[in-house]
């Protein structure tokens, strides 16, 4: 790789980091290429990027970002996962560490809070922001469905009893 490619590569990734919601990073040393496929397509469909960059690259291109207090992490052979919703990296990086154990979690950052392997699971564990709209949507819909019901009822049960009358009156 020539400077000018370096440099590139410095750029995309400062501009990644820039942008993330969250990155994750992880060991990943045992991956087959299939596995780092694997993973890298099913970040892809959650809408997040994983990529392997030289250790002191990814520092460079660190610097100057919310995500800076993560450097430290950046040891051995490490690949870095993120994307625009805080939530979609750090979901399928543990969902994926779960099933292969070579992929260990060292840690990562969300903005300016930098996390621990803990922290990175435990945030795989909230709702996504789809998932959140959803409920949200959920939660309003439900009063005006309610109200409707409390309005029919009354004209419901008026004619409920009218019917019942008008079935008595037949009978007799």
């Amino acid at each position: 790789m020539d400077r000018a490619e370096k440099r590139e590569l410095v750029t995309g990734l400062n501009d990644a980091f820039t942008s993330a919601g969250s990155v994750v990073v992880a060991h990943y040393a045992g991956i087959t290429v299939a596995q780092m496929n694997d993973l890298r397509s099913k970040m892809r469909a959650a809408g997040g990027t994983v990529k392997v960059a030289k250790n002191r690259l990814a520092k460079i291109a660190l610097q100057g970002t919310d995500s800076a207090s993560i450097i430290d992490l950046f040891k051995g052979q490490t690949l870095i996962a993120y994307s625009e919703d805080p939530i979609a990296a750090p979901k399928v990086a543990s969902d994926f560490a779960k099933g292969n154990d070579k992929l260990v979690i060292l840690g990562g950052a969300m903005g300016t809070t930098s996390l621990n392997a803990d922290g990175v699971k435990a945030l795989a564990t909230l709702p996504s922001l789809d998932e959140l709209r959803a409920r949200l949507v959920g939660m309003i819909a439900t009063p005006a469905t309610r109200i409707a019901q409390i309005v029919n009822a009354p004209a419901a049960s008026v004619a409920r009893v009218i019917g019942a009358y008008a079935r008595k009156d037949e009978a007799a």
